[in-house]
């Protein structure tokens, strides 16, 4: 391994942190800064699936499906970029360059959905996304511009900075372990609040390095339990759940990769709000997507054995998270029952995240 990729293991939640591995610059996507919380309206929104992607050439394609709806035009900056029917698929282009780009999918009938591309592109990151843009079962959205997920944030620019002030970035807060704070301390815009919620705490013993695949995945496997039944677990997700209770716009969470204690905090996001289990998956998954180019790096920079052994501790894998869930059902007996014990999370919290996050 070269002296430049260092791999930290704190234990099986967080076994393999990139703490010395240098983000890769992400591609510069337009966008647009969220103008402010969207009213609730009493009329559904009929689109089943919609998402914007934004492509390396600089234009949007923009997909959606919206059964018994005749019309949908697809709005930017004001004015229709596009019009389609009740599915559609189209590539935007010419927007000018913005630091977030929305799109709002007005429908002949029903309420409008209004998307950006998830992804946050940013010189010093590359997992920093949007944690809403989901449908869930009862019909409604999870909106975006208000919560986000990332990876560390000590490598930020002063370019990135300005950008997260700009889209309202108000408070941060830091899932990691002490020793990963003190190595890589955060860099957050001027005047967010900075929080410590440490999920690992004085539930992270130092363990002995896997010495093969097979047994780094069981690692990764068991730590996802920890995350869900472990004492500083249980408050430091508490303490960012209060927080999203009080006041949802412009929170990010976050650990060193993005993925696993991150990735709980979305899980159970998403869960709460009613989303279904299969999408929570796919937003799970979609740090192999994101950490792709890191993780490969990290990889190739040690002896190919050594490199097989680590390679399931960078991953995010199904079965990692299903673990977690199986620990909620085994510690708990159902999720509701864990939002309301490990969480602290009343019926009348929940209504108001509910109230606050969900559209529609």
């Amino acid at each position: 391994m070269t002296t430049t990729t260092r791999v930290t293991l704190t234990c099986a939640l967080s076994a393999a942190l990139l703490t010395g591995v240098a983000a890769p610059a992400a591609t510069a996507a337009p966008a647009g800064h969220h103008h402010g919380h969207p009213g609730h309206s009493a009329r559904a929104i009929p689109f089943t699936a919609a998402e914007v992607t934004a492509q390396d050439d600089g234009t949007y394609e923009v997909t959606w499906k919206a059964p018994g709806v005749r019309e949908v035009a697809v709005r930017a900056n004001g004015r229709t970029v596009a019009t389609g029917g009740s599915t559609g698929k189209v590539t935007v282009s010419g927007l000018p360059a913005a630091d977030r780009q929305w799109f709002d999918l007005v429908p002949g009938r029903g309420e409008r959905l209004r998307l950006a591309d998830r992804l946050i592109a940013l010189d010093g990151t590359v997992n920093f996304r949007d944690a809403g843009g989901y449908r869930t079962e009862g019909g409604q959205w999870v909106r975006m511009g208000a919560v986000y997920r990332t990876d560390s944030l000590d490598r930020l620019t002063d370019a990135d900075l300005a950008k997260l002030k700009r889209l309202g970035i108000s408070v941060d807060y830091d899932l990691r372990t002490a020793s990963e704070r003190a190595s890589a301390p955060d860099r957050v815009p001027a005047g967010a609040r900075y929080v410590v919620a440490d999920v690992l705490g004085a539930d992270s013993p130092v363990f002995a390095l896997p010495t093969t695949a097979a047994e780094a995945a069981q690692m990764m496997i068991d730590g996802e339990k920890t995350m869900v039944s472990g004492e500083n677990a249980k408050a430091a997700y508490s303490t960012v759940f209060s927080g999203l209770v009080r006041d949802a716009d412009g929170v990010l969470y976050h650990c060193t990769a993005g993925k696993d204690r991150t990735g709980w905090a979305s899980a159970a996001l998403l869960t709460a709000l009613g989303v279904p289990r299969e999408t929570v998956m796919k937003d799970y998954l979609a740090s192999n997507e994101y950490r792709a180019e890191a993780n490969a790096a990290a990889l190739a920079a040690m002896p190919a054995a050594q490199a097989a052994v680590y390679k399931p501790m960078l991953d995010v894998r199904a079965e990692y998270l299903n673990s977690g869930f199986a620990e909620v059902q085994d510690a708990y007996g159902s999720f509701a029952r864990y939002e309301k014990k490990a969480l602290g999370l009343d019926a009348r919290e929940l209504r108001r995240l509910k109230a606050d996050l969900l559209v529609g």
